[in-house]
This record gives C-alpha cells, structure tokens and sequence, in this order.
C-alpha cells in the first residue's frame, strides 16, 4: 500500500532530504505555540501574546517571497545557512526580553526578526521534488502528499511537546526548544548540496524571466490566505478554549489530535491516482472543509471538541495537497520555489491575521466568538477557491518553449551551485 512513497524516497538522495527537511520543519508547529504559550505565560495576555506570534509570522510572510527569490537565485545552502542563524538568535533574544519585562515594541521587534529571517525549508523540500521528479507527474503528486504527511507530523508532535515543556518546564523551553531544533535541522538539511536545484543565473542578454503565472497562484493564494487565518485563528482559540475549562496543558492534545487526523487523510491522499486536476481537488475540498468547520463556536465541552478536531482534521492536508499542487501546476520552472513562496506568504499572511484577531476576539468577547474567525476564514478561502482554473502542465503557460531538463525556458540561464 505504501509502494508509492518507497519509490520516490528510492530516487538519489531523496531519503536525506526529506528526512532533514522534516526534522527543519518540526519548529514551524512549535514556534506559534511556543510564542503565545510563552508571552501569556509570563505576562498574562492573550491579546499580547496574539500580537507577538503575529509580528513573528507575518513577517515571515512578508520575507517568504524575497528568500524564494534568493533561493533560486543563489542556492538553498547559501541563503539558508545565515538565515537560520539570524533567525534563532531573534528568537533567544524574544525568551531574555519577554521573561526581563521589556517593553512590547522590543517583543514585536524580535519576533519580527525571527519571522523575517526564518528559513523558507518547506519550500526549498518542495522544489527539490520538483527537480528531482521533473517529468514524472504522478510521483510528484506522491512526493507533495508525502510532503503533507511530514508536515502533518510535525503538527502532531510538536504542539503536544511545546506544550508539555511550556506548562511543566518552564514557559521559555517549549520555544527555545523550537529554536534548537530549527537550528539543527536547517543546517542538515543545507549540507545536502546534490540535490539541490540548478541556480538561475539570470541573463539581460538572452530575454527576460518567465512571468509568474498568477492566474493559477492569485487564487490558491487566497484559499492559502484562508487556510492560514484558520490555522493561526484556530491554535490562539484552542489554548484559550482549554484553559477556559482549568486544563491549559489538553490544548496540545487537542491540536495534536486535529494534526493526526489530517496525517492520516493526508497518507491516503497520496496514495490516490487522481483523475481531476489539482484546481478542480482544491475547489471541492476547500468547500467540503468550510462546511466541517461551522460548528467549532458551538461546541461545550473538551470531549466533543476533540471529536470535532478530528473531522476537521481529515479535511486539512487533501486541501493543502490540493492547493501546493495547483501552484506547482501553473508554475514556470524557474520560477517555481517563488511560486511556492507567495502562497506560503499568504499562509502566512493568515496566520498572523488569525491569531492576532482570535486573540483580541477572546479577550473582548469570549472563546467561542474566537472560533467564528476560522469559521468565516475558511469560507472565504473556498470562495477564492471557486474561481481557479488549471493553468496547463507544470512549468508552462500559453505560448511557452517545451521544457528541457536543464533550461525550460528562453530568458533564465541554469547552472549548478559552484559549491556543488
């Protein structure tokens, strides 16, 4: 049954990066959590503790494109090497000035740093599977569902171990724990050179860069918009929902429960052949999904809301799968790790929007008014879905020059990374 994932993790070098890749992505579902269990923990605020992870994630959103760029630019190990260590500084620097009693301006400062300067790994994973499976693309559908599923497992791990050490260590281990492992990951993952894309060497002379193709992106970066303010709006909302109820520490379990569920549809989705494109898949699962979420401001009690996250769950990862593959379809080649950035910078657009606004919404007007804001995000999100249409095959657009291996298109120039 899993013969799909053991033939793309067989190709050369794909099993190293892929498991470096998972271990640098492991923070991306500490971090968030690790901030507002941090910030609410020593000084006391939802609303605070809102605002700081938003400055954190927006700014990464706001950077994720400019780092995408570079990535293609000059290599992966090049751009994230320092970025991970800028980064992880920040973020020590946000535990000293939160847990000393500086002022919020240095706590946004700081965590916009660490945000700006976060490695963009998800992506860089992602354009290796690409390259490396340039014409295969079942496989590469395989590749992006394992993708979802390594990211789904760090969304069950991670909000259940930040918690723990938040609520029984201290409130600083859950993020620095975050930070270390970040810093490690990246780092290995960094190391492995041979697998990573061809730089573009961009070249006046030849003709200019192929267009981004924003008929495809604009729309999966709006349900990407959406699926973050769910995402961000959700984690805020859950926490507060669990310490509402005197039980702080069950909000990781809640959250790990959700991440499980969507692991487990997220295995299946990759093991599905489909046979509808990537626009069609993420304009049904994105109405399927703002559908599932309309009871969360209803719910009572811990037991049914666990049993809620569950069903949400199932939906998350088909819809994220759905939603990196229409990217990927209409992206030109070289262009592509940009492509993914401006989607992630829409993920992460939400997310600073969602837990910001949940965070003020329980402050002023309860836990279950906070969760109408992923209820309405996600039907926005499925609104945007409706208008995408598939863009053609990966890496070209109307009027475009067949694909070769090594240079897919008149006006970027390729080689490898002179380290390499």
């Amino acid at each position: 049954m899993l013969m799909p994932y053991r033939r793309v993790l067989a190709h050369a070098g794909a099993r190293s990066f892929f498991l470096t890749g998972l271990l640098a992505r492991a923070p991306m579902a500490m971090i968030g959590l690790g901030i507002v269990l941090l910030v609410e923990g020593v000084r006391g605020s939802y609303a605070l503790a809102g605002l700081v992870t938003a400055a954190f994630v927006l700014s990464e959103g706001a950077l994720a494109l400019v780092q995408g760029r570079l990535l293609d630019r000059f290599g992966q190990a090049a751009v994230l090497v320092p970025a991970t260590v800028v980064s992880n500084l920040s973020l020590v620097g946000l535990v000293v000035a939160t847990t000393s009693g500086a002022p919020l301006a240095l706590l946004l400062v700081l965590a916009a740093l660490g945000g700006a300067t976060f490695p963009q790994v998800g992506s860089a994973v992602r354009a290796r599977w690409s390259f490396l499976l340039a014409d295969r693309t079942a496989e590469k559908d395989t590749a992006y569902a394992l993708e979802g599923v390594a990211d789904e497992s760090a969304f069950v791990v991670g909000p259940v171990l930040v918690t723990v050490l938040a609520t029984t260590v201290h409130p600083t281990a859950g993020l620095l724990t975050a930070a270390v492992v970040a810093l490690v990951g990246t780092l290995g993952f960094s190391r492995l050179r041979a697998t990573q894309p061809p730089v573009r060497l961009t070249d006046d002379s030849v003709g200019p860069v192929a267009p981004l193709a924003w008929r495809s992106l604009l729309p999966a970066t709006g349900v990407a918009i959406g699926l973050g303010v769910l995402f961000g709006g959700m984690e805020v909302a859950t926490v507060a929902f669990a310490d509402e109820r005197a039980n702080q520490s069950a909000a990781g379990l809640l959250l790990a429960l959700w991440a499980g569920a969507s692991l487990v549809a997220g295995v299946a989705t990759g093991l599905v052949s489909w046979t509808v494109d990537a626009a069609t898949r993420m304009r049904r699962f994105t109405a399927a999904f703002a559908l599932v979420v309309l009871p969360l401001p209803f719910v009572p009690t811990l037991t049914l809301m666990a049993g809620l996250l569950l069903l949400v769950g199932l939906a998350v990862a088909p819809t994220l799968i759905a939603m990196v593959s229409a990217v990927e379809a209409g992206a030109p080649r070289d262009r592509l790790t940009e492509s993914l950035a401006v989607a992630h910078t829409g993920l992460a657009v939400g997310v600073a929007s969602g837990a910001a606004l949940a965070g003020l919404v329980v402050e002023e007007l309860g836990v279950s008014a906070a969760y109408a804001v992923p209820v309405v995000a996600m039907a926005l999100g499925a609104l945007a879905a409706q208008v995408s249409r598939q863009a053609g095959s990966p890496g070209r657009v109307a009027g475009s020059l067949p694909d070769t291996p090594i240079s897919p298109r008149v006006g970027a120039t390729f080689a490898p990374p002179a380290d390499q």
